[in-house]
């Protein structure tokens, strides 16, 4: 006589909170990291990396709470792991900002900031140099294999933060706030040398010009101005990756302080 495999609703529901709570964190992750979350990857990709991230860490993971999926409480959990997992890309996504806005400091200083283009990536007009500089930051950021940190931080949140329905603390939001205001010093000790030089440059044009009123300075100036931009692009390259293995360090430790700020 075969065997007849039955399944109970209770027995359903565990193995759906088992499966969906943690995929509900990673894909949102994935969808705000670096890397990760950029337009050109697909979509279907985004969702498959992130169940197939699940299945290999929910058995891993303790017993759930002992919510129904189907309630008030499972959708306050299913809130809480999305918050969760898109602060954590955020939080990683902070350093890519610092570059983003080191560009368009160095852009507007050399006077390519009417040098733009559509930037499918964030939706709206580049800076070139800000692009140039996010490309190198992702080549960096694959280098030195942070993607894969990124998704061990991934899978380690579930022991540092378990899914559970109380409420995250409010001091973990206070950190992920505080963190953010490392974009701008960042960005601007990023820039910090090639901004000094230009403007010592235009200084040196200014005074040029007023001993020699006939120096156009309106028809070197700009191209005395890139060309010297350019010439410390080329000086400042080779100090990008050491600038910035710090900076990712940091963001994984301030993840890190973020998810343990929220435990209860």
């Amino acid at each position: 006589m075969p065997a007849v495999f039955s399944v109970t609703s209770d027995q359903l529901n565990v193995w759906m909170v088992a499966f969906l709570w943690p995929f509900v964190r990673m894909l949102a992750l994935i969808s705000t990291a670096p890397i990760f979350s950029e337009a050109s990857v697909p979509r279907s990709a985004k969702v498959g990396l992130a169940a197939l991230l699940a299945m290999v860490v929910a058995p891993t993971l303790g017993p759930m709470p002992a919510v129904p999926l189907v309630s008030v409480g499972g959708f306050w959990i299913l809130i809480q792991q999305i918050l969760i997992g898109a602060a954590m890309g955020f939080s990683m996504r902070m350093v890519f900002a610092m570059v983003q806005a080191a560009g368009d400091y160095v852009g507007l200083q050399m006077g390519l900031s009417f040098a733009s283009f559509f930037d499918p990536s964030s939706g709206g007009n580049t800076v070139v140099v800000a692009r140039l500089l996010h490309v190198l930051t992702v080549l960096i950021f694959l280098a030195i294999d942070a993607h894969l940190m990124l998704i061990m931080m991934l899978a380690e949140s579930f022991h540092t933060l378990p899914i559970a329905d109380a409420p995250l603390a409010a001091s973990g939001w206070f950190l992920l706030v505080s963190a953010a205001s490392h974009i701008f010093s960042g960005a601007l000790m990023l820039a910090l040398p090639l901004i000094a030089t230009l403007l010592t440059l235009n200084l040196a044009m200014g005074i040029l010009n007023r001993v020699s009123p006939q120096f156009s300075i309106f028809s070197v100036g700009f191209p005395v101005t890139l060309l010297a931009g350019i010439g410390m692009l080329l000086l400042l390259m080779q100090y990008l990756a050491p600038f910035l293995e710090p900076r990712f360090a940091a963001g994984f430790t301030s993840t890190l302080e973020f998810l343990q700020g929220l435990r209860p």
